[in-house]
């Protein structure tokens, strides 16, 4: 059994059935699950996840209220495990942006990838691997290759 981070792109697509990208995500998030794997999601994620789902659609978003996006989340919630955020997070976000030389929005990946570090979690299943691609200590998992 192994460990796997779901990126916020494959949270989205995988509520999201109006994307060409949703059948991928439930396949691979489906085949996951099926395989007894642990698969994780973080408050970094479900806060992502909120921003675009309550966006408005002429912002790329999804434009559902505040309630539909609390029931949404409370779904994730319920099939997937949370890794708690914790102190030592911060820790390595800090060497990875500096070490990285991280900006701008990306400085949000590199929570993700903070949390896997601090938590033992070495693979992230994600449609933006260019985003990732950076951090040698981490593998890479695009949803279309999970079988």
């Amino acid at each position: 059994m192994s460990d796997y981070l779901l990126d916020t792109n494959l949270l989205l697509r995988f509520c999201d059935t109006a994307s060409s990208q949703h059948p991928i995500a439930i396949n691979a998030i489906a085949t996951l699950l099926k395989r007894g794997e642990q698969v994780f999601v973080t408050a970094q994620n479900l806060i992502e996840f909120w921003a675009v789902a309550t966006r408005p659609k002429s912002a790329n978003g999804f434009d559902w209220t505040p309630q539909q996006t609390e029931q949404e989340i409370n779904r994730l919630l319920n099939l997937f495990l949370f890794l708690e955020d914790s102190p030592v997070i911060f820790t390595h976000w800090q060497k990875l942006v500096l070490q990285y030389a991280v900006s701008g929005k990306q400085v949000h990946d590199a929570r993700l990838v903070a949390a896997m570090l601090a938590h033992g979690i070495s693979q992230l299943v994600t449609f933006n691997t260019t985003d990732f691609v950076r951090y040698s200590n981490i593998i890479l998992i695009k949803p279309s290759s999970v079988k």
